[in-house]
């Protein structure tokens, strides 16, 4: 029996290995932070034998709340990911498996890999509307990647998404995957309305570094970027850096900062409330994006999120307060769950990679109920 996490964005640390119903494993904490909860292995063993692994210490990880009601997803091909029978006791996660072949992954959610993202930047650059600009170098030397979608002239809104400024959450770049494929499809009518007004610039991910080394949270140096956007620099945080300044290159009329949640299982957006611009015009564009995006897919609620913030206490570090303040503009964080959609659980695969695509796509669509607002 072997236990490796040696690859693209693997995270484990192994304690014992010698007996299948006691293995005891921990998560290794992001570089240079204290951040750790994403995972992701891989078990090689023998086919329907029982396995107990005990991943310790989530006591002290970044969301223990998280792990109550949480189900481990695993894949044999890497391509499939459903969810393991787990359990969370005394501050230990505890999965109980028979695999079906010898090689077993198991994650935190479905990995959004490295090469993928690069399969994703190079397939959108094949669509004449879409080109790449790298805006900078990482502090591991990856390239800042962002897509330009359409064509920009005075009279067209300027869109701006962002995702896995958090690096574990990887259903951000998942929704990505799901919006792109319908924003470059010429036949799609949601598409073709938007691009006749308004031009995109999409950063599928905000933090590859993190992504490679299996971080939560942070970049190579441990820096939580979505707490850089006030000061954001070149040595701690030249993603933050390079993408706010093309932000104020290319103006901005709408933002959506894409994330995961780890303890809520729910899909809602956190606003702008608190930002010292905050007005009527704004609230009634939240609204209008709210309804538009409620009536579109059952997956959505507004009932359950984070508690809005007092007006004027707005936490102008992080990104979706600092744009929307910095450019009097719509601008919303979207949370997606890393459990399952409370409202329409499904217990094979909870909340998935494929639904986290699907709800890109059902996104996409409510922007059209806003565009001729934005200004």
């Amino acid at each position: 029996m072997n236990i490796s996490s040696n690859f693209d964005s693997g995270n484990i640390k192994v304690i014992s290995q010698n007996d299948p119903l006691d293995i005891q494993l921990e998560i290794n904490k992001d570089h240079e932070s204290d951040f750790f909860q994403w995972f992701h292995f891989r078990l090689e063993s023998t086919p329907f034998l029982s396995h107990k692994l005990h991943i310790n210490g989530l006591a002290e990880s970044a969301y223990p709340e998280g792990w109550e009601g949480y189900q481990a997803v695993a894949s044999y091909d890497r391509q499939t990911w459903f969810r393991v029978p787990s359990k969370y006791e005394e501050g230990s996660l505890v999965i109980d498996f028979e695999p079906e072949f010898s090689h077993t992954f198991f994650a935190y959610f479905a990995p959004y890999s490295y090469e993928r993202h690069l399969d994703l930047l190079y397939w959108a650059q094949s669509h004449d509307v879409c080109e790449i600009e790298t805006l900078g170098k990482t502090l591991d030397g990856r390239d800042i990647s962002l897509l330009k979608v359409g064509e920009p002239s005075e009279d067209k809104k300027v869109i701006w998404i962002t995702a896995r400024q958090h690096p574990g959450e990887t259903m951000a770049e998942w929704f990505v995957e799901g919006l792109l494929h319908k924003l470059l499809d010429d036949e799609d009518p949601h598409a073709a309305a938007l691009l006749s007004k308004a031009v995109f610039y999409i950063v599928p991910n905000m933090n590859p570094d993190g992504s490679v080394r299996g971080h939560l949270r942070t970049n190579a140096k441990g820096v939580n970027l979505n707490r850089e956007w006030a000061t954001p620099s070149l040595e701690q945080s030249p993603e933050v850096f390079h993408v706010l300044n093309k932000m104020h290159e290319s103006g901005l009329d709408m933002y959506l900062d894409i994330h995961g949640d780890e303890a809520l299982p729910y899909n809602f957006v956190a606003g702008s409330e608190g930002i010292p611009s905050y007005d009527d015009r704004l609230q009634n564009l939240e609204e209008s994006f709210k309804s538009a995006l409620l009536a579109i897919t059952p997956e959505f609620q507004d009932e359950f999120g984070y508690d809005k913030d007092a007006p004027g206490e707005a936490n102008l570090t992080v990104a979706s307060c600092a744009v929307g303040e910095a450019f009097k503009a719509l601008a919303y964080t979207i949370e997606m769950p890393f459990k399952d959609n409370a409202d329409l659980p499904d217990p094979y695969y909870g909340w998935s990679d494929r639904r986290s695509y699907q709800f890109g796509q059902d996104t996409l669509a409510a922007i059209v109920n806003v565009v001729d607002k934005l200004r």
